[in-house]
């Protein structure tokens, strides 16, 4: 007969209270450490970058242009990835970069490499991470932040690395506010500014979903901005040196780290991005100062870092400082964003814009493409409001039309084809297509104010950048290259997107050409391309009262 005496059900209660007492142990001891000694540094002079290649290259032409800056668009995956690329290969003093997410994975090691590289030239290297985007590298970046010209600071981190999702329990209101801006900066001389991460849904490089993205190469005055807006954040009291958070690596574990970096240039997933650099003119054109760029006035906008703990004026967030910048449109307002939830608030200002005869033109992601149901899902329910209105709204397609785009993205899928054997595939409309892409998301964060104004940058028109997270870009006054994106839209959204509009009993509809030939209209009486499941699970989600945090 088994033993059943009144004692026997003592263990598993005792067990269940001591795993719930370890569980809030680690859950109340898992704060951050304090803030060590450490050294407050500086990007360099505009003099001391006029004395690098780079800084002399661009030299004549900023003279030519003197308080402008030089613009050239980076719509194209590769050419992106190459940029930043040849930009390490070129500095000769200083590299200082800023993400919000870089990925272990092909182009976040070889971009690695890169900065490894350059600090074996003598260059300083100044990595400044979210620590929110850095899964799965705390012993690489613990190897390489241990390079004498390397150092890196991650930005609110979390105390608990393992599992560090945790983090998002134990300290909500803390790390649920993240850095979410990109810059990179090579000699205070030229700067890479806009929506990409560092990862491969962003440079083509998956045949996972493929980001729809934009950067900006900046040369000119807002480099010195941009240089000065980092060391505000490499200084803040949010960026912790990485060893203070990071164990150290033993010497040898160093060694395998820089080798394995180095060696993965050889992989047959990494040859691919290697040729499309070794051949491209970028870096060429950049030193020898015949880069093709568009001179304008360009302004920096930048959260101040404070935000992160609740401390930051209103007058120093980046919202107050685009209103002045770009004056109140009068004509029209074109917005390109992939997380949209306009809430009531902008739903009001979208409408009194219209009142005034504006027309206003969005575009974001649909359910299909999106890669945040939850967002979209905060997005959803404003949908009718803003038809009513009048404003013009379209969704991101996740299959987008083909069409090739550049030199490095023709070289890099016949590298590709070479390697699988298969057809070489062209580039997609957003940037370059890898070879299997299961589709396209919208990732780009760009407006133009009537045709005067454009900005670039990583700001989503949502709470969570409004309020939450630090964002950066740039405001360009350039007539041209603003009348851009109405043009490239009114050229591609027919294919690229879905137009939203109230039918005549007031529901939502969906319509557009499809994106293979030969193009017939399409038509849809729900979200495209998803299951009736879906709908109503992001259906359900909309009822949470959780908008703030979208």
């Amino acid at each position: 007969m088994p033993y059943t005496s009144a004692a026997a059900p003592a263990f598993p209660f005792w067990r269940s209270a001591a795993t719930g007492l370890l569980l809030a142990g680690l859950l109340t001891g898992c704060g951050l450490p304090p803030m060590p000694q450490r050294t407050e540094t500086h990007a360099i002079s505009a003099e001391e970058s006029r004395q690098t290649l780079l800084g002399q290259g661009l030299a004549p032409l900023e003279q030519i242009h003197p308080g402008k800056s030089g613009i050239h668009f980076l719509p194209d995956a590769y050419d992106a990835f190459a940029a930043r690329a040849l930009l390490a290969r070129a500095a000769q003093r200083t590299l200082d970069v800023q993400y919000y997410i870089w990925r272990n994975d092909t182009t976040g090691h070889l971009l690695l490499d890169e900065l490894l590289l350059a600090a074996d030239r003598g260059v300083r290297v100044r990595l400044l991470l979210d620590d929110g985007g850095t899964g799965g590298l705390d012993a690489t970046l613990s190897a390489l932040d241990q390079h004498p010209n390397i150092e890196i600071r991650l930005f609110n981190p979390f105390a608990l690395r393992t599992p560090k999702a945790l983090g998002y329990l134990t300290e909500f209101s803390r790390t649920q506010r993240r850095m979410h801006n990109k810059s990179y900066t090579a000699d205070s001389a030229a700067s890479i500014v806009g929506g990409r991460n560092i990862g491969d849904e962003y440079f083509a490089a998956t045949d996972g979903v493929l980001f729809a993205d934009l950067d900006v190469v900046t040369t000119g005055s807002v480099v010195q901005e941009i240089s000065r807006e980092f060391d505000r954040y490499w200084n803040s009291p949010s960026a912790y040196p990485a060893t203070s958070i990071l164990p150290p690596m033993p010497e040898r574990a160093v060694e395998r780290v820089y080798e394995g970096l180095h060696a993965d240039v050889n992989r047959p997933e990494s040859r691919a991005y290697v040729e499309a650099v070794r051949q491209s003119r970028f870096s060429q054109e950049l030193l020898a100062g015949t880069l093709p760029l568009q001179w304008a006035p360009t302004t920096l906008v930048s959260d101040d870092p404070a935000k992160v703990l609740s401390e930051a004026a209103k007058e120093d967030l980046m919202l107050s400082q685009l209103a002045p910048i770009i004056g109140k449109p009068e004509h029209f307002l074109e917005l390109v964003s992939p997380y949209f939830v306009p809430t009531k608030a902008g739903v009001e200002a979208f409408a009194r814009l219209r009142d005034q005869g504006v027309r206003v033109r969005i575009l974001t992601n649909s359910l299909e493409a999106t890669d945040v149901a939850m967002v979209h899902a905060g997005y959803e329910k404003y949908r009718k409001p803003l038809l009513e209105k009048g404003v013009e709204l379209y969704e991101m397609r996740r299959e987008v039309d083909l069409q090739p785009q550049s030199t490095t993205a023709r070289v890099a899928s016949q590298v590709r084809a070479e390697e699988k054997r298969e057809p070489p595939s062209p580039a997609t409309l957003s940037g370059s297509s890898a070879t299997g892409s299961s589709g396209a998301s919208l990732h780009a964060k760009t407006f133009a104010v009537d045709g005067q104004h454009l900005f670039v940058g990583s700001f989503n028109f949502d709470p969570r950048s409004a309020m939450l997270n630090t964002e950066l870009g740039v405001v360009i006054q350039h007539p041209e290259m603003a009348r851009q994106i109405t043009t490239a839209l009114d050229q591609h959204l027919p294919r690229m997107a879905y137009k939203v509009e109230l039918d005549q009993k007031q529901k939502l509809h969906w319509s557009g050409l499809n994106p293979r030939p030969p193009h017939e209209p399409q038509s849809f009486g729900t979200d495209p391309g998803t299951s009736w499941f879906k709908q109503l699970l992001v259906r359900v989600m909309s009822w949470l009262p959780i908008e703030g945090l979208l």
